[in-house]
């Protein structure tokens, strides 16, 4: 009786030992079969079409690399946008991370200049993502000048100048 049931399948078994009905296999060897859907037709590539595509996507890359720090400006803007103009802990560590950021990578040049220089346009990509880079300081240097942080008045670097004064004072929507 057990003998019965281990040779009785029941229907929603699956047999990975043979191939499914009505589907004929090549075989390379013998002894091996082909996975199922796997099919040996070569496609007749021109000779150069290789290299070819390695060079377009090499090229691809690169410049995806060189235009990451231009890629992160608007996100970056919208961050600082979004904390707004008040002088807190938040707004000052956005500043902080978007300045180190990138003179980080400006110091680590090396590794991702090592990636660029396979592709012919090397030197473009280079002074792209310097600027994107430069660009990003800029950008938090302007924030941090928007906040008041930078020393920008005269008053901040000579004792002899007055601060400027406030023209208006705004206190719980009462104009004074």
């Amino acid at each position: 009786m057990a003998n019965r049931q281990v040779n009785k399948r029941n229907k929603w078994c699956v047999d990975f030992t043979s191939p499914p009905k009505g589907i004929v296999l090549k075989t390379k060897t013998k002894d091996k079969e082909l996975p199922v859907g796997f099919t040996e037709d070569k496609v007749n590539l021109p000779s150069g079409s290789q290299s070819n595509n390695d060079s377009k996507l090499i090229s691809k890359r690169s410049w995806n690399i060189a235009l990451a720090p231009i890629k992160q400006l608007p996100m970056n803007l919208f961050i600082m946008y979004m904390s707004g103009n008040s002088i807190s802990i938040f707004p000052i560590m956005i500043i902080g991370m978007m300045i180190f950021r990138p003179i980080k990578a400006i110091l680590a040049y090396k590794g991702t200049f090592k990636m660029l220089d396979a592709d012919p346009q090397a030197i473009l990509q280079k002074l792209a993502w310097l600027f994107g880079n430069f660009l990003g300081i800029a950008v938090a240097l302007w924030k941090c000048q928007s906040l008041g942080l930078l020393p920008t008045a005269p008053s901040d670097w000579l004792a002899f100048k007055e601060h400027r004064e406030r023209v208006e004072y705004v206190i719980g929507g009462i104009s004074m």
